[in-house]
Order: C-alpha cells, then sequence, then structure tokens
C-alpha cells in the first residue's frame, strides 16, 4: 500500500462548525465525535450528506451502543471507530476511508451483524399456541373463553397476546387479525 501523508486542515468544537467548516476547507475525510455541544455529529454527518459534501466522514468516538452508532451509519458515516483504536488502526481507517471503503470497529461490526440477524419486529413467527390463541381471537372469542377451550389461564391467554402483538408489530386485536389475513396466517 502507498504511504499516504496526511494533514490536518482545522479542527472544530462542534457540529454546526465542523459543517461550516468542511464547506470551506473541502476535506477528504472527516474525523467526526458524535455529542459535542452545539450540534450533535450525527446532525452534522446528516447537514453534510445534505449539503452533497464530497468529504467521507469517518466517527471516532467513546460511544458505541446501536443507539449512537446506527444513527450515524445511517446518517451517512463512512466508517466508525472508537477513541481507544490504536494509532496504526486509526491510520488505516483514515486511508480507507478516503478510499470510500467502509471501516467500523471490531465491536460496532459484531453489534451491526447481530442487529441485522436479530428478527425484526413484525417479522418474527408466531408459536403453535399463538396460532391457537389469533384464531379464537379472530373467531371474537372472549380471553375468559380462549382460556376454557385452551385448558389455561386468563393471565397466560393476556401473556400470548401481548406475544403476537409485538410479533406482527400491532398494539390490539382487530389489528392482529388483519395482519395475520395479511400474511396468510389465518386462512
Amino acid at each position: 500500500m502507498p504511504i499516504i501523508e496526511f494533514t490536518v486542515l482545522d479542527e472544530a468544537s462542534n457540529g454546526v462548525e465542523a459543517v461550516g467548516k468542511a464547506a470551506a476547507l473541502d476535506p477528504d475525510v472527516i474525523l467526526m465525535d458524535l455529542r459535542m455541544p452545539g450540534g450533535s455529529g450525527v446532525d452534522a454527518i446528516r447537514e453534510l450528506a445534505r449539503r452533497g459534501a464530497r468529504a467521507k466522514v469517518l466517527v471516532l468516538t467513546t460511544y458505541d451502543t446501536d443507539s449512537d452508532t446506527l444513527p450515524a451509519i445511517e446518517a451517512g458515516a463512512t466508517g466508525y471507530l472508537l477513541k481507544d483504536a490504536p494509532r496504526d488502526e486509526l491510520f488505516t481507517a483514515v486511508r480507507a476511508a478516503a478510499e470510500g471503503r467502509t471501516v467500523l470497529s471490531p465491536a460496532v461490526a459484531s453489534r451491526l451483524v447481530s442487529a441485522v440477524r436479530a428478527p425484526t419486529p413484525g417479522n418474527e413467527p408466531l408459536s403453535a399456541r399463538e396460532r391457537e390463541v389469533l384464531a379464537l381471537v379472530a373467531k371474537g372469542t372472549s380471553n375468559r373463553e380462549i382460556a376454557r377451550e385452551l385448558f389455561i389461564s386468563e393471565a397466560t391467554v393476556k401473556t400470548h397476546l401481548t406475544h403476537l402483538y409485538a410479533k406482527l408489530g400491532v398494539k390490539d386485536r382487530a389489528a392482529a387479525v388483519a395482519v395475520a389475513y395479511d400474511r396468510g396466517i389465518l386462512g
């Protein structure tokens, strides 16, 4: 790999200032923190993308929770590293970002893969018992009658309903039945 020299053009103390300096200086790569006074890093990344900035944004932060990483990447960040990354890893990441390649710290990459693999609300399969409860709900059966017919308690019926609502991404019985018919769960 060819050696690429780095030149630091400037620094900004907040997101708004970073957007202004990026417009004036047109850098190749911007190292962006997420939590700053006077405007978040995610807002700045979003604004840079909206303005069509050429610069690649590499997030360099101490925050690695899903609530931080996902919005930054969705806003347009090219990469996401933690501030405790070794110096060589940081330099490699800046080079990769300059070339348009995505760079993620191993911890962030692992969490993103797990999030993608986890079933999203509204797409999880229903258990056999949840399908039985749903079929009875579709017939207009009350919780008490469902409990009696399935030989379970009313509290258990309510638990099954809560779970199937979450899995179907709905909030009530009518919506659950409608979604179940739409998806072919109920025939």
